[in-house]
Formats: structure tokens, sequence, C-alpha cells
């Protein structure tokens, strides 16, 4: 079966979107529920997915305009989906949603091409900012709540233990830290 046709992504004169489809693909079902109301009443027709595998079908049903991706789902990868996603509609505007330890897979959701990445818990006014500052020449307003300094070290630290195999030794003689202070660190919870 063949994708449907579509007409690129741009604002009309009132304001409002001339394509306003919008994919969401997350495996949190009260939080995917939640989001997709939240975006139709601010405009958007929404197709919700629960799976990268509901996610990719969706696509090559009818790729949307724009589309919000949780990262890490239960049958795999979200930077699939946006993969996908600019195979078959290169101009669509994706939004990534991450939890921790996940930024630096983030980065590389943005190099696929998604426009930016959000931290989750997201909120949908965040999440609607993201989509639509992408189609205007205003950049999204900074977050309300940013990580913290800490928060930021905590997540570096994380990516690097993660591309270590979880190797404590090898993470902390990368990150130049002595082994005990690294587990110290990772023994404790994530700063906010």
């Amino acid at each position: 079966m063949e994708a449907e046709q579509v007409s690129p992504v741009t604002p009309t004169r009132s304001g409002m979107l001339a394509d306003n489809t919008l994919l969401i693909v997350d495996d949190d079902r009260a939080f995917l529920t939640r989001l997709a109301r939240a975006m139709e009443m601010r405009g958007f027709e929404v197709e919700a997915a629960a799976s990268v595998e509901d996610g990719l079908s969706s696509l090559k049903r009818r790729p949307p305009a724009f589309a919000v991706v949780d990262l890490r789902l239960d049958d795999g990868n979200g930077i699939d989906v946006i993969a996908a996603l600019k195979e078959v509609r290169p101009e669509a505007r994706a939004v990534v949603l991450t939890g921790y330890g996940n930024i630096a897979t983030a980065v590389t959701a943005v190099k696929l091409g998604a426009v930016d990445y959000l931290a989750k818990p997201a909120d949908a006014d965040d999440v609607y900012n993201a989509l639509v500052a992408s189609t205007t020449t205003a950049k999204a307003p900074p977050p309300e709540n940013p990580m913290s300094a800490d928060r930021v070290r905590w997540e570096h630290i994380q990516r690097v233990y993660e591309l270590c195999n979880r190797n404590v030794s090898e993470t902390a003689r990368r990150l130049n830290m002595h082994r005990r202070t690294l587990q110290r660190i990772l023994a404790k919870r994530a700063p906010k």
C-alpha cells in the first residue's frame, strides 16, 4: 500500500497550520492519552501509537506533518520512527521525549532530523511550543524548569556509564574520577 500524498507544513495567514496531522508514539498509555487530548484541543489531528511497530504502520498509512516520539519504547527505540518519518516526509517536524540517561540518544535523534527534545514528563504547552516554533522564524521559548547543572552533570555521568556497558572502573577512568567517588554518585538518586 502506498502512502497518501501530503503537502508541506506551512502556517496559513491566520497562524493555523495548513497540515495539522500529528503522530504521538509513547508506551505510557496514560501520558499518551493526556497528550493526545491536549494536542487535539490545540488544533492537531492526532493519531496515537503505543509502540515502534504501531508508529511505523501509522507512518506508512498516513505520514504526519508533526510527530512526538518517546525514545525508549517497550518494543524498540523511537529513533527508528524518526528515521522512517524523515524518509517518507523529510519536511516533517518531530520532537523527541526522553527520560533520564537518554540525552545522548536524544542528540542523535536531533541529528537525524528531530527539531527538539524534551525531558519527560513533558508539559503539553512545551510540546506544542517546540512543534510550532519550528514552523515559524521564532525559536521556542526556554523551558520554565530547565535541568539544573547538577542534573546535567548526572546525565553526562549516566551516559558515559551506559556507553561503558555499566563498567564502573572503565567509566571512572574515562571521566578521570576516582572509582569510589563514581560509585557514590551512581548510588544516589538523580538530582532535580
